[in-house]
């Protein structure tokens, strides 16, 4: 994706003078068509039998086995009792006793309704409703985490105020006479070479043991909010060519994203979780331009809010995360103990840290 951002704002460019804005378009249109061909190929996975077998057998064992199972009332006839025991008869009664109460209640319903019967209809909704119901369950349940929200709220100010000043660097150059016509390397694809760069090494340093990702992350986000706060303050192309590679680098941190949701939920529940947090970042995109655009009117107020949007974030995330908030909810669930020894170990306060930040 660096390389491509690399290659298309160039490319772009060229194409405008050689045939045109519709040119270019047409172009570009063609070459996106090719998603669907690449998308052709694709099929959902065929999970082999012994996985299947192997998950089966993991869900027989966390459903919980009934306590009490409600005996199935038999009815038998006088006549049966009375009546010598025979091959026709122990077949009667064989087959009441075998049969399950569910069965029974479906044949009754059969015999006083028909099978369109409301009961029918309702359970059946019933079973199609059931795994909807289980899913906004474990949404809520997602949701109340508190580092994963924290999560979800920072990528959504990331995503309002990261991307619009993208599209507005190389009109700020042109506007304040740093540049006359087209860089021959726009600022764009220093932002796209830079981001290639920044994936690799924010990835190889999230490998680290000794490296907290979600505070790499938080720093990645206070790093992008202060480059495009500097950004209406720089006089020079020099200066913009350097603040795009810093915000470039630190945009990178989008490699981290589905390693740090795993951290916080584990891989069985990365898909769903994934999906939240994409939704939160596509509000984000969403709603960045439109404002950005219509409400600001200048690019001064347009980098200003986006940078301050950016660093609000990575600064949110870093202070939700912080190890005291456990503890202290630790405290309020555990009963009051006196320590003398909890004065000499060293704490992090979190109302110090919020008061210096």
């Amino acid at each position: 994706t660096s390389v491509g951002g690399f290659i298309y704002a160039t490319l772009q460019n060229e194409l405008i003078e050689l045939f045109g804005l519709e040119g270019c378009l047409l172009i570009i249109g063609a070459l996106a068509l090719n998603l669907m061909v690449c998308a052709g190929p694709m099929r959902p996975i065929n999970l082999p039998g012994y996985y299947l077998k192997q998950r089966a057998a993991l869900q027989r064992t966390e459903e919980p086995e009934a306590i009490y199972t409600k005996p199935t009332a038999i009815i038998i006839d006088s006549d049966l009792k009375t009546a010598p025991v025979s091959a026709d008869n122990a077949a009667t009664i064989k087959l009441l006793i075998i049969k399950e109460p569910i069965e029974l209640q479906e044949h009754e319903v059969e015999q006083k309704g028909g099978i369109f019967s409301c009961s029918i209809v309702a359970r059946a909704i019933k079973k199609i409703m059931r795994p909807y119901g289980q899913y906004l369950c474990e949404t809520v349940e997602l949701l109340q985490d508190r580092v994963f929200m924290a999560f979800c709220i920072a990528m959504f100010l990331f995503s309002l105020g990261a991307f619009p000043p993208v599209l507005f660097m190389e009109d700020v150059a042109q506007s304040e006479g740093l540049i006359d016509g087209i860089a021959l390397i726009p600022l764009v694809s220093i932002v796209a070479m830079t981001t290639g760069i920044g994936k690799l090494i924010l990835g190889v340093l999230a490998d680290m043991r000794w490296v907290n990702s979600l505070y790499l992350y938080a720093l990645t986000l206070i790093g992008t909010g202060t480059a495009l706060l500097l950004i209406p303050v720089s006089k020079s192309y020099l200066g913009l060519q350097v603040l795009s590679a810093v915000v470039g680098f630190f945009s990178g941190n989008w490699s981290l994203t589905s390693y740090i949701t795993t951290k916080i939920v584990g891989i069985e529940r990365l898909s769903q979780a994934h999906g939240i947090l994409m939704c939160f970042g596509g509000f984000g995109i969403t709603l960045g331009p439109p404002v950005v655009g219509k409400k600001m009117h200048s690019y001064d107020l347009a980098f200003y809010f986006s940078g301050t949007c950016v660093f609000v974030s990575g600064l949110f995330l870093f202070l939700a995360t912080l190890p005291c908030w456990n503890r202290m909810s630790e405290e309020e669930n555990s009963p009051v103990e006196e320590d003398v020894n909890t004065s000499q170990q060293p704490t992090l306060d979190c109302d110090k840290v919020a008061s210096v930040a």
